[in-house]
């Protein structure tokens, strides 16, 4: 691990793995550097992969108060720690936070994305981002951790018999310990404001090559977002991934990723 210092003078821990040209793994809600690892091990015979924890997660810090703004310039110094510039794969709300940087003008030269979670338009779901929202800032302004995470985990489509049963794992303090993360990214999707609606004026901003990803058997709103999102993308093209879910294999990602990295 070693640490860079964002514009705010938060530190950022940062991995690297592997030799070559420089990619940035953003991760999603309750991701830290250690869920890009076994993609990074994968990409490092032809890729120097940079692994991160955003503000409030693992060894980086957090300094209030938050704002996506400080997400963008913690994206900023890691790329450049990177050298300067650097390609970006982002994950769900983590492809959120890198098509902001890019459309911020970040030195990003490839942009790869995996199922970033937009709401389309005039759909129920964005009443229901809202409504998350709302309950997720009273969950954690009130200290529940634990429920915040139940809440986060219900909206994802988890049972609650299973999240019943996760509540008592080994892995739940760790979780827990992410949960104020959560609310970073919610601002990241701008549920409040939007509902995460599809943000067509932002995509149009973003001109480096960029490649969406989908799961082959994720949900189909999902799958029309990926794609909607790439028609939005100046130099955006789709590709699905067979067989995938939100849950992607890395061994199945990373030849995908490296075709395009290379292209």
């Amino acid at each position: 691990m070693e640490t860079t210092h964002s514009k705010d003078g938060t530190s950022i821990a940062v991995e690297r793995t592997g030799e070559g040209p420089a990619l940035v793994h953003v991760g999603g809600a309750l991701n830290d550097r250690g869920s890009g690892a076994a993609l990074a091990g994968l990409l490092a015979p032809h890729h120097t992969v940079f692994t991160y924890d955003r503000r409030g997660r693992g060894d980086s810090g957090d300094t209030p108060p938050y704002a996506v703004e400080r997400e963008i310039e913690d994206l900023a110094a890691v790329i450049e720690a990177a050298g300067g510039s650097a390609a970006v794969y982002g994950m769900s709300s983590g492809a959120v936070l890198a098509l902001r940087a890019a459309a911020h003008g970040l030195p990003i030269t490839r942009l790869a994305l995996f199922e970033p979670p937009f709401n389309p338009a005039h759909d129920e779901r964005i009443t229901h981002a809202r409504a998350y929202n709302t309950e997720l800032t009273g969950l954690l302004a009130d200290g529940r951790r634990g429920d915040a995470l139940a809440l986060f985990m219900t909206v994802v489509g988890m049972p609650e018999e299973m999240i019943g049963h996760m509540r008592g794992a080994p892995m739940w303090p760790a979780l827990e310990a992410l949960a104020p993360s959560l609310a970073y990214d919610s601002a990241v999707m701008d549920d409040a404001a939007t509902g995460a609606v599809l943000p067509e004026d932002l995509l149009g901003r973003v001109t480096v090559p960029a490649l969406v990803l989908d799961g082959g058997d994720s949900p189909s709103w999902m799958r029309d977002i990926a794609r909607r999102t790439a028609a939005h993308l100046p130099a955006g093209t789709h590709r699905t991934l067979e067989g995938q879910n939100h849950d992607v294999d890395p061994a199945v990602l990373a030849p995908a990723l490296a075709e395009f990295l290379s292209g």
